[in-house]
């Protein structure tokens, strides 16, 4: 019969960093907190596990004759040193999205999974595609435990992975219990967060949190835009404070993220099809573009030179945009810059969008 530990090995060979087990049981906590969060509207315009508590959280609606489910983390990057100084005009990318981690986490899992189908067993494999809550699951089989970030973080290796699943109707030996809290008194995630957003341990509000505001195809509310800094996907701040993190070595050569730096004004000037080919991995709402767009108006205004006749003319072409979602964010970028003789004919307009904008104070800082 077929044995945890073998396919640990699969996995391990294969890629991935940890390899763990638990039953198909009904993944609780997670099934409870996301509806309990869904009441409290903490996840905002966020789907993914929420859309469908009750399914994300039941193994067997992946497989009726479900027995176990393999828990695989891969790592995506051990380096605890800051990205590329900054250079004029850029943008940070975060690291799960420097290349697209999922494709080296998918070649682990879908090893164990032919290597259970080899022995006569169904497998399938569940991975970025919010199908299943992979966090309870890695919890479940003793991976790691639930930082007061809300990410799972994994002994020596910490919060730096991807993870995802196997299930198989195969009975194996679970490989729990769940690992009990180890941040102990520490809370500088909570602490460190630019807008709050960890607004209790191990408790996210989405509408605050950078990470989603830049992915949400809503506009990016005023108050948090500074916050927002240079970054035009995802944030690593709670990952990059917590000991755990900072402690673990270099990350192996052959896991080196190709770039973590996006040139803006390439952003704001490339045409769709020119994004979506070089950022296909990237999770984009309605596959809109225009969502990036309004994320690089928002780095613009915070890193961008107002004495640059480059940024003044990208200013000056999307002031005057047909898409007031672009428009409005850019009048946020013109101001902050010290701008406001770009808006002159932009006071014109009878849009109480754009008004708002134009009297909103951007000069706050988030408290």
């Amino acid at each position: 019969m077929l044995s945890t530990s073998q396919l640990r090995d699969v996995g391990l060979e294969n890629g991935l960093c940890a390899v763990g087990v638990t039953d198909a049981g009904i993944l609780e906590p997670a099934r409870s907190v996301l509806k309990l969060r869904k009441k409290k509207q903490l996840q905002g315009d966020m789907q993914f596990t929420y859309r469908n508590p009750d399914r994300s959280t039941d193994v067997h609606a992946h497989m009726s004759t479900a027995s176990s489910v393999v828990a695989g983390a891969y790592r995506y990057s051990g380096d605890s040193s800051q990205p590329a100084s900054r250079l004029a005009m850029t943008a940070q990318i975060a690291r799960y999205a420097s290349f697209d981690a999922y494709i080296e986490l998918d070649k682990g899992l879908q090893a164990i999974a032919s290597r259970l189908r080899k022995e006569g067993y169904k497998a399938r494999v569940v991975a970025d595609s919010n199908a299943l809550v992979d966090r309870n699951v890695a919890w479940q089989a003793g991976l790691g435990w639930y930082g007061k970030n809300t990410n799972m973080l994994l002994g020596d290796i910490g919060s730096w992975v991807v993870l995802g699943a196997v299930v198989t109707n195969c009975e194996l030996e679970a490989t729990g219990p769940p690992v009990q809290d180890g941040c102990g008194s520490c809370s500088r995630c909570i602490e460190d967060c630019p807008t709050g957003a960890i607004v209790a341990p191990g408790v996210l509000d989405a509408k605050r949190c950078i990470a989603w505001l830049v992915q949400s195809a809503e506009p990016i509310p005023i108050e948090f835009r500074e916050a927002v800094g240079d970054r035009i996907y995802g944030c690593d701040i709670c990952q990059e404070v917590c000991p755990p993190n900072r402690s673990v070595g270099k990350q192996p050569a052959e896991n080196t993220p190709s770039s973590r730096r996006v040139d803006v004004a390439w952003l704001l000037e490339a045409s769709d099809d020119e994004i979506e080919a070089k950022y296909a991995s990237w999770y984009i709402a309605d596959r809109n573009i225009d969502v990036i767009r309004r994320t690089a108006l928002v780095v613009l205004g915070n890193v961008g030179d107002p004495t640059s006749e480059q940024v003044r003319e990208i200013l000056r072409r999307y002031l005057a945009h047909p898409t007031i979602f672009l428009q409005s964010h850019a009048i946020w970028a013109a101001r902050r810059l010290g701008l406001d003789d770009l808006l002159r004919d932009v006071r014109k307009t009878d849009n109480e969008t754009l008004q708002q904008e134009l009297a909103s104070d951007v000069r706050r800082i988030v408290a």
